[in-house]
């Protein structure tokens, strides 16, 4: 699937199953909240805090697509077409970083 595809889906899925878009600081509330939700499996799973019991039922791929999900929500209320976002952001990361990630010591 493609990221316009995607937006596409979103869309299509927002507007018959689920009524109409939540609104854009609604999105924006619950893009945090989903941001966190990733943050404590991370945590657990890769930093030093254990799991409780009530973190067990959580899993990293649906956290990373519940954001994926709440993002396409947001680029679609405010008209961004994140494919064409995402490639001159590419771009401009290239351009940008092109030398400095190879001199930097610390990567090496």
């Amino acid at each position: 699937m493609t990221i316009d595809e995607a937006q596409k889906q979103v869309d299509e899925w927002i507007n018959t199953t689920g009524v109409r878009y939540f609104n854009e600081l609604t999105n924006m509330t619950i893009l945090t909240e989903e941001v966190g939700e990733l943050a404590r499996i991370m945590s657990r799973t890769y930093g030093e805090q254990s799991f409780k019991e009530s973190d067990k039922k959580h899993n990293l791929p649906d956290e990373m697509a519940d954001i994926l999900w709440v993002l396409i929500c947001l680029a679609n209320q405010t008209g961004v077409n994140l494919t064409e976002a995402f490639q001159k952001n590419i771009e401009k990361k290239t351009l940008r970083d092109k030398d400095r990630h190879k001199t930097n010591p610390k990567l090496r």
